[in-house]
């Protein structure tokens, strides 16, 4: 199974990013082989707008079954279901330590959007 974070950086030690459409990055972390790879996101990090729709695409293309990040809007939240990506909205921290609050099963579910279209 894949989960997709949004970061900055390039590896586990990184913050996951509060945003997600202009998250500068995506670390896509695979559970079964326990290991990552980070793509780009500039494309979007100064998009006019549309930021939200094209990273949610691009997350549904890496194959990912959850996405974890700060917090996504209605737009997002909608592609995302479709496609059959699951939302977790992070607390800060690392990537390491959301991954390991992930696999303790103490992340909540988004149950729907939790900021308006168009935050920053």
């Amino acid at each position: 199974m894949k989960i997709v974070f949004t970061t900055s950086g390039d590896n586990l030690d990184a913050p996951v990013d509060r945003r997600f459409g202009r998250a500068p990055k995506f670390l896509i972390y695979d559970l079964d082989n326990d290991t990552f790879e980070v793509i780009d996101n500039q494309q979007n990090l100064n998009a006019a707008q549309g930021a939200g729709i094209q990273s949610a695409q691009t997350v549904a293309e890496t194959g990912a079954q959850a996405l974890i990040t700060g917090h996504s809007g209605p737009n997002v939240y909608r592609v995302l279901s479709a496609a059959g990506v699951t939302i977790y909205n992070a607390p800060d921290g690392t990537i390491a330590e959301i991954l390991e609050q992930y696999r303790a099963g103490k992340l909540e579910k988004a149950g729907s959007a939790d900021v308006e279209g168009h935050w920053i």
